[in-house]
Order: C-alpha cells, then structure tokens, then sequence
C-alpha cells in the first residue's frame, strides 16, 4: 500500500485544479494528490470544441490551466494517466487502475462527465465524440480530410462542433430530435434563434427526427434518419450530452442520484468525502439537489468546499449562474436559471444578434443573449435580486 494520507483528489480538469489551488490559498500544508485518467496537465476544455478543433497552431500549453512548475512549487502531486478504480470509505482509501493504493485524510471526488455513445452505431472508423484534448485532435485531423458531417445533437457541444466544422469547410449536417437547437436548454423560442444562425452559415438544421442508423463497412459512409433520409457522411460526431463519471463509485457507500449527492458544502453521505463540479449534485438554498454543469460555478463551489474540509466555516457566496457558447462570429451567453417553460421576452432581435428576458411568476429568472456581452451581463444584479419582470421590460 502506498502512504499518501492527506487529500487526494480523483479527476484531473478544471475541479481539481481549482480545489489544489484553494486548499493552498487557504494554508493547508498537507499532502495534496491529484488523481488523472488524463495524461495531460488539468486544462480548460470550453477551447476543445472551438480554437484546438479550429486551429491548428492551438496547442495543450495554450489550453493548460497552470504550469507544472505551479504544481511543484506548491507541492501538488500529479498522478497521471492513471484513475480512480475504487473507493473504501471505511479504511479511507482509494485504489487506482494501475492497482495502487493511496490512504486519505479527506478524498474529493471531481471526476467530471464522461460523453454518452449511441450502442446502437455501428463500430466504424469516423464516428467521434469530443471531450479531451486528444478527442479535439484527432477530430482535428479527421476534419482536414472531411467533406460531409453528421452531428448528432444540437446541444451545445453538438452546435459548437457544426460551427468549427463549418469554418473549417466542412459540409456539416445538424441533426436534433428535439423541434430546435438548445430547445431542452433555453426554450423554442431561442432555440430556433440559434437554428437561424446556424443556417445562415450553410449549415443544413434537421430537427424532430433522429438518427436510425450509420453505415459503411469499416468507414462511415452514409447516416440514415428515422424519416428515412439518408445522408453521405464521412465523419459523424456524437454530441447527445454526457454522464457524471461515477461507475467506480458504485458499491461504495457513496450515495449517487444524478451525479454524487451533496449537501450545501459538496459533504457527501460518507465522512471525509467531498464532491464538486459537473460531477456533484448540490443542495441548493430551496433544499433541491441541483447538478450544474457550467464552467464558473466550480470556482465558486472550491471556495465554499474547501474550508468546510478544513473545518473552516465556509464564506457566504451568492452567486447567479453563469455559461457561455461561442458559435460563428456570436457569443451566446446566459445569466441566472432559465428553463424552457418560461415566458421568453424577446427584447432585441436584428436578424444574428438577440436578446432575451426570461420570466417565472412574474419575476426576471435569466438573461439570454447572442452577441450582447453588456446587456446580458448588466443584467445579474436584477436577477440577483429577483427583480419583477416590469423592471427590466
């Protein structure tokens, strides 16, 4: 058995990173681990799907979170290329897939999502998902060869990759069960917005239908729809979401419910275990357990976490959630919790550009705009406030 007591983190992305960071901020001098199926340094993903996949000259140094030299000066171990297999909460130890065990003080779990494949799909040569660096790559490279794309899912992964696909050249197919893009995310309304910006830009936008089937002997070659049309494809890209990385947690103890159940600090059913980012679902002040996968709520939930594994008493921070999307030319960005059965008040709409209030019982619960950077975020202190919907109109 390996002695490596203190904190260990499991998962190697933006989570960890910003968990290593705070507990030194916060002057743990402890052993800190962090644990990473990677083999990479913990780096930003959001470039992933635009400029590693766009450009070329995009390398992992520009995507990298902090140095290495940040990682040694400030005494953080760096396992790599090596993850979390499973858990004993009661020794409090973790065993890693190269059959390593580590002991913990205190285990923090940021193992982030893992993307949802389709079963169904043939095992050909050209379909791919995206969320490493490496995924970026090679899509990277396959898209220098590529005529004819099929996305599958007009998330925000899925819409992201048409718009680099498209800047590349690249003839790109936008499929969607759903009536629009996001229709799930922000609404009809906004979604079919998006739709628009994505047709103007060449991109053909097929949405209520699915994909049946993909076919070609070793590569893909063609896509058929549930409608029955069939496209020419020589590269797909699964962009259907993606799940929280938890299938090594199972048996342990760890209470799961969409993602690792958390109390209002990251705590989790187990002692001495703590969860944060797209992987935790948190209680939240209404008493839900939400699961938020945006980039900036997981430096907000470190500074909350970390004192509370310190046993610090933990600060007071109100925050409005915030994502954005980069598509084409247009920032696409959200304040606050819109849902797709809110009243959308389209205020600003000339033909790329837009912007919209959400509304729930009266009062202004988000902002979605494209391509308005101030007014989206002039925004956040009315939403803060829960400020009725007559103030903002």
């Amino acid at each position: 058995m390996s002695k490596a007591s203190g904190i260990v983190i499991a998962g190697g992305g933006l989570a960890a990173a910003r968990t290593a960071e705070q507990l030194r901020k916060a002057g743990y001098d402890g052993p800190v681990a962090i644990v990473s199926a990677e083999r990479h340094l913990p780096y930003d993903r959001p470039p992933l799907s635009k400029n590693v996949l766009v450009d070329g000259s995009t390398t992992l140094d520009d995507v990298v979170l902090r140095s290495a030299e940040f990682y040694a000066d400030n005494d953080i171990a760096l396992l790599l290329g090596v993850a979390a297999q499973s858990v004993d909460t009661s020794a409090q130890t973790i065993t890693l897939t190269d059959d390593r065990v580590l002991d913990y003080d205190d285990l923090v779990i940021a193992t982030g999502l893992a993307p949802k494949r389709i079963p169904t799909f043939a095992d050909l040569a050209g379909i791919r998902v995206l969320r490493s660096f490496d995924d970026a790559l090679a899509l990277r490279e396959h898209a220098g060869a590529a005529r004819r794309a099929v996305i599958v899912g007009a998330g925000f992964i899925g819409c992201e990759v048409a718009a680099s696909l498209r800047t590349l050249g690249v003839e790109v197919v936008l499929v969607e069960p759903q009536p629009t893009p996001l229709a799930g995310v922000l609404g009809m309304e906004i979604g079919e917005l998006v739709a628009r910006l994505h047709r103007a830009e060449g991109v053909q936008v097929r949405t209520g239908v699915g994909v049946a089937e993909v076919r070609g002997d070793t590569e893909v070659t063609a896509v058929e729809l549930t409608d029955g049309t069939v496209l020419d494809a020589d590269l797909v890209v699964v962009g259907i979401g993606s799940r929280p990385a938890t299938d090594w947690l199972v048996g342990s103890g760890v209470a799961l419910d969409n993602g690792v159940s958390c109390d209002q600090v990251g705590r989790t059913s187990e002692p001495h275990v703590w969860a944060l980012g797209d992987v935790a679902s948190w209680r939240d002040a209404a008493g839900r357990q939400v699961r938020v996968e945006h980039w900036s709520n997981v430096a907000d939930q470190a500074r909350v976490m970390v004192p509370a594994v310190l046993g610090q008493e933990p600060p007071e921070v109100v925050t409005v959630p915030y994502f954005w999307s980069d598509q084409y030319d247009i920032k696409i960005q959200c304040l606050g919790e819109p849902a797709p059965g809110d009243v959308v008040h389209l205020v600003h709409d000339d033909g790329r550009k837009f912007l919209a209030y959400y509304e729930r019982d009266g009062v202004l619960v988000g902002v979605v705009g494209g391509g308005m950077p101030g007014k989206v975020m002039k925004a956040r202190s009315k939403i803060a406030a829960g400020a009725p919907i007559a103030d903002v109109l």
